[in-house]
């Protein structure tokens, strides 16, 4: 059973980031997915640091939009950006060290924070990039 379900409630009218939203919630399945089947640690550490690093990548295409468009709250997006980079990259680090072990805990905090994120915060600027001709 999916641990999150990509649904068109989530959408922010931007195809390319509602791509990467389908896609980082399909990583967060794929870890899911391999914490039951009781996969290593090896194997979830690599989903893991496939998941933190397609994070960063999708924020930066994010963040490269808001800039372009001049949006107004985009230093406050870009701070929310970074205090979760942090956060997972902590965690990335507890794991790696083996001090963490991926926890139903773990996962759920990544999906409610991306779920938040994607409903309280980006389909804010959904409208404004669509204005500004980004689709």
């Amino acid at each position: 059973m999916p641990l999150m379900t990509w649904t068109q409630d989530l959408s922010v009218g931007v195809k390319t980031l509602d791509d990467d939203h389908k896609k980082l919630v399909g990583m967060l399945n794929r870890l899911n997915e391999g914490m039951q089947a009781n996969r290593g640690r090896a194997t979830l550490g690599k989903i893991f640091d496939e998941l933190v690093d397609y994070t960063k990548t999708h924020f930066t295409r994010e963040e490269g939009f808001l800039d372009e468009s001049g949006y107004a709250d985009a230093d406050a997006h870009k701070k929310q950006h970074a205090d979760l980079t942090m956060r997972v990259m902590d965690l990335q680090a507890r794991y790696n060290k083996g001090e963490l072990t991926l926890t139903r805990e773990v996962l759920n905090f990544l999906r409610d924070w991306l779920t938040y994120h994607i409903k309280g915060h980006d389909q804010k600027y959904g409208s404004h990039l669509n204005a500004k001709g980004i689709y």
